[in-house]
């Protein structure tokens, strides 16, 4: 059920005409409250899209009643014009809602630099608000926001109290953190104000999606949204809802990260024995950024040096003959030199575990991503046709 599996709300996922290949490209979620309160985080990159900017200023109040989703155009470097059509599509919306455009919240996703075909965006909104339900409604929401995912993503758990959050997102390319890395709606139906919600967001994206680095790339729409409709009436504690939300985060994570355009491999990069945990997180993105690793392990090979030398372009507190690398399981590298025989690696599961021990401390990180195949190059060699 995705994002209507929390009771208060309602979704859609339609036609609208966005997509050449005639799929679904237009997404509607709807809070019926009683509540309306919401947080959000956005990507950091300072080249933001339009619908970013805009829901940036929506956010400030704290309060959501809707948000409008649309793939078959990212809606970023558009200009003044650009995010006239994003406030058309609020407004639009807010119209048919019979309700506010400053409580609109809008996503986009898709080819950067391009103007929506708003003539097209604006009448699908129609159909979105009468196909509105809860039934089928999350599931064709979450297909309508697909660009190059092959499937779509939801994710849903109850909390205790009998109230849930349900979750969807869409990913598989630009997967860089940035408090966020796709665009992902969260619904639940707890009652808690716009300010827990953003203090548990934050604590969940920050060990979860934020930690997920297939290619280095930062996206410009990046959005996670998170709304509450109060409809169940509990109120959690802030702790056991932000362990229930980051367990519906870290689900989402994997699905992205095992739908990363092109690959064939799931890289778990573990940092352990830093200074600091953020050493640890440095640690882990500068090996998930070293394209010739990455190309070893599509390889299936075990080659640990690179390891050691992403390892080394960092400022992370350690010392060169104190390092020591697992793959899979086997300790290929110790004391900064050889160690156990890497034929003893088995790299032919999709699965690849790299450990890092830095030798330097008590603190640790898990840092995601993918290896570096043909089939990526192909893909986005060839995106805007």
């Amino acid at each position: 059920m995705s994002v209507t599996a929390p009771r208060g709300f309602r979704a859609a996922g339609v036609v609208a005409g966005l997509k050449d290949s005639g799929t679904r490209d237009l997404a509607l979620v709807v809070n019926d409250g009683p509540s309306r309160a919401a947080a959000a985080v956005f990507t950091r990159n300072r080249v933001k899209a339009a619908p970013v900017l805009w829901s940036e200023q929506v956010l400030k109040g704290g309060r959501v009643r809707a948000v409008v989703l649309n793939s078959g155009g990212a809606n970023a470097c558009t200009g003044a014009p650009g995010f006239q059509d994003t406030h058309a599509t609020a407004e639009k919306a807010a119209e048919l809602l019979v309700d506010s455009a400053g409580e609109i919240a809008v996503c986009s996703t898709g080819l950067i630099g391009e103007r929506l075909p708003m003539d097209a965006l604006l009448p699908g909104m129609d159909k979105a608000v009468a196909e509105l339900s809860r039934g089928d409604g999350g599931l064709a929401a979450a297909d309508a926001i697909r660009t190059t995912d092959t499937v779509a993503k939801i994710s849903f758990r109850q909390g205790e109290g009998g109230y849930m959050i349900g979750a969807m997102a869409k990913g598989a390319g630009m997967l860089a953190p940035s408090l966020a890395t796709m665009l992902c709606v969260v619904t639940t139906d707890a009652d808690l104000p716009a300010e827990t919600l953003d203090r548990a967001l934050r604590a969940a994206t920050r060990v979860t999606f934020d930690r997920l680095d297939s290619d280095g790339c930062m996206s410009t729409n990046d959005t996670v949204l998170l709304m509450a409709s109060g409809a169940n009436g509990a109120v959690p504690g802030e702790a056991e809802f932000t362990a229930l939300l980051t367990e519906v985060c870290a689900d989402l994570t994997r699905q992205l990260l095992v739908d990363a355009e092109g690959a064939s491999k799931a890289i778990a990069i573990e940092v352990v024995g830093a200074a600091s945990e953020d050493d640890a997180v440095t640690v882990g993105r500068s090996i998930a950024r070293n394209n010739l690793l990455k190309c070893a392990v599509h390889g299936e090979d075990p080659n640990w040096g690179r390891v050691l030398s992403a390892i080394g372009t960092t400022d992370a507190v350690f010392e060169p003959d104190q390092l020591n690398v697992a793959i899979n399981g086997v300790w290929v590298c110790r004391n900064g030199s050889f160690g156990d025989d890497r034929d003893k690696v088995d790299m032919r599961p999709r699965d690849v575990t790299i450990t890092a021990d830095l030798s330097a401390g008590p603190h640790s990180a898990t840092v995601w991503t993918s290896d570096l195949t043909a089939d990526y190059v192909h893909e986005n060699s060839a995106y805007s046709t």
